[in-house]
């Protein structure tokens, strides 16, 4: 019984330094998790504990370490001498949490490196000017108009318009021609 309950409390500790490291959840505080799962822990011996899964799991998820890569990570660390290493327990636990939030630690790291805006969205348009509309006796064509929406995450979006003619369009379209054949031959050499 004592195991289980000894699992319970290593998973609900990863748990918990998942959701204040990267789920920016400010509610979980160390102190809240030693109250709660281990309350009969000295102060001292909790924060190493504590401190040993949060370092453990930060170089899982910024290797993002597949399975292969996980077990064997683990496996050194069980076999470290002196108090730097890892029980058999508590390996199971880390290995346990990394299957079930992997996926999510991940989306959350890259959510949390972009720190410029990101497009949200696109609309666009193309406008006929006729001679009468612009006072003169030269038409100029059709013009197109593009509205990018941009913004970070939890932000209002932002607004960027932009006007271009025949041959600013077809020049954009060559560039992002060149863009998708870069994209094209990267994604089949992997």
């Amino acid at each position: 019984m004592a195991d289980v309950e000894a699992t319970k409390s290593l998973s609900g500790l990863l748990n918990g330094i998942a959701q204040y490291v990267y789920y920016n959840n400010t509610e979980i505080t160390e102190e809240l998790l030693k109250n709660e799962l281990f309350p009969e822990m000295l102060q001292e011996e909790f924060k190493a504990l504590h401190e040993k899964m949060k370092v453990l799991l930060k170089s899982i998820a910024t290797a993002d370490m597949d399975h292969a890569q996980l077990e064997a990570f683990l496996t050194a660390q069980t076999k470290r001498q002196g108090g730097g290493g890892v029980t058999a327990e508590q390996a199971a636990a880390l290995s346990r949490f990394w299957k079930s939030q992997r996926v999510r630690v991940r989306e959350s790291l890259v959510a949390q490196s972009r720190w410029e805006p990101g497009l949200r969205g696109l609309s666009w348009r193309v406008d006929l000017q006729t001679a009468a509309s612009r006072g003169d006796a030269v038409h100029s064509g059709p013009v197109a108009l593009m509205e990018l929406e941009l913004g970070r995450a939890g932000e209002d979006s932002e607004f960027v318009c932009l006007e271009f003619d025949e041959a600013k369009v077809n020049q954009v379209l060559k560039k992002m021609a060149n863009i998708q054949k870069s994209i094209d031959s990267v994604v089949q050499r992997s």
